[in-house]
């Protein structure tokens, strides 16, 4: 008995590392699926709402699709001529960048000599072995890339999620016909339902929360003269999506930014300063308040699922890591085998929460 439990556990990683080498290498048919099942389940209560009051499924299915694609065209359009003008000027921009910062840059140029004679002794000793250079596509031209295949991935997720909720609850009755026996019914249903509600709750409080976070941001940094504010705004929109390592990289960029568009260094580190507060007062103190203790995840938990996502899928898996992550755990507290993983999954001890007989879903 075990020596079978011991295949049955060697088999099941097999199994699942075969699963994540075909999510990776078919990532162009999977990542619009997912987007699909995420926006499907986001917006199915809003569906079912709507059908309460005699609106029909294909309506509030198109309405609501509609208004998202609207929404991402308006911001396309009044965002994309300055941001492709900075992609172009990305190397004006960054000579400039570097001259703001030369001053700073005295300070370690003694230590930066001193290794570059080291390097040219090291080198003269091999001046006549022929070297290969390998130019590879830098980060800003691999992250446009990455950010324009997400693009074409998110219309046709959009699409796939808008025939989903066009066709009601049909998708959830041919699961539950898929399983013979009564109780599995209800279970998979629970599940369903369960999943359903809860992302529903993140996504849609997590939007509203970053659409607050992107105004407030876009209001502070107009107050500090900073130009283009309202793009920064909708980066600190876009950006918080991604747990803790957006905020890091949305200030360093503004912080970029205002480098080179003012003149004094030290006003010019009042706006990632500016951008890091209100993220924090987001971080610590709105978003753990409006979400409740309910929707807390093991912060490590969370940290590797990003990591892990955005290793397998980039830009995107980084942005889709947590609502991911956020099903697993629905699911590993509905199955009593994976109480385990969805314990240390959680922000708190649901393990002994069970035995108190307090309820934790």
């Amino acid at each position: 008995m075990d020596d079978l439990g011991k295949i049955r556990q060697i088999l099941t990683v097999i199994l699942l590392l075969m699963v994540f080498a075909t999510i990776s290498y078919a990532k162009e048919v999977v990542l619009p699926i997912v987007l699909a099942m995420l926006l499907s389940l986001t917006l199915s209560p809003l569906v079912r709402a709507a059908q309460r009051v005699g609106i029909m499924p294909p309506i509030t299915a198109f309405a609501l699709i509609l208004s998202l694609a609207a929404a991402g065209g308006v911001g396309a359009y009044f965002m994309g001529g300055v941001v492709s003008g900075w992609v172009h000027d990305a190397p004006q921009l960054t000579s400039q960048l570097r001259v703001k910062l030369s001053s700073v840059a005295r300070s370690v140029e003694a230590v930066k000599d001193a290794t570059q004679k080291v390097d040219e002794i090291t080198d003269s000793t091999a001046k006549n072995v022929p070297k290969v250079v390998v130019k590879e596509p830098g980060i800003l031209s691999n992250t446009i890339s990455n950010l324009a295949n997400f693009g074409t991935s998110l219309a046709v997720g959009m699409f796939l999620a808008l025939i989903i909720l066009a066709s009601g609850d049909l998708f959830y009755a041919k699961l539950v016909e898929a399983f013979p026996r009564m109780q599995d019914k209800k279970r998979v249903l629970r599940i369903v339902y369960d999943v359903e509600r809860r992302i529903s709750r993140y996504l849609l409080s997590i939007t509203f929360i970053n659409a607050g976070l992107g105004l407030a941001v876009a209001l502070a940094l107009y107050a500090l003269g900073v130009p283009y504010f309202y793009i920064w705004g909708v980066v600190a929109f876009s950006f918080n999506y991604l747990p803790y390592l957006g905020a890091v990289i949305g200030a360093f960029l503004v912080g970029a930014f205002a480098i080179i568009s003012f003149d004094n260094l030290y006003y010019a580190s009042l706006v990632p300063l500016t951008y890091l507060t209100l993220t924090t007062i987001e971080g610590q103190l709105i978003t753990p308040y409006l979400l409740g203790r309910r929707m807390e995840l093991n912060t490590v938990s969370v940290f590797l699922t990003v990591i892990f996502w955005a290793w397998l899928w980039g830009v995107p898996g980084a942005l889709m890591a947590v609502p991911i992550l956020v099903v697993l755990k629905v699911i590993c507290d509905n199955v009593e085998s994976l109480s385990t993983l969805g314990n240390f999954l959680s922000a708190r001890n649901q393990l002994s929460e069970k035995a108190n007989g307090r309820n934790v879903i």
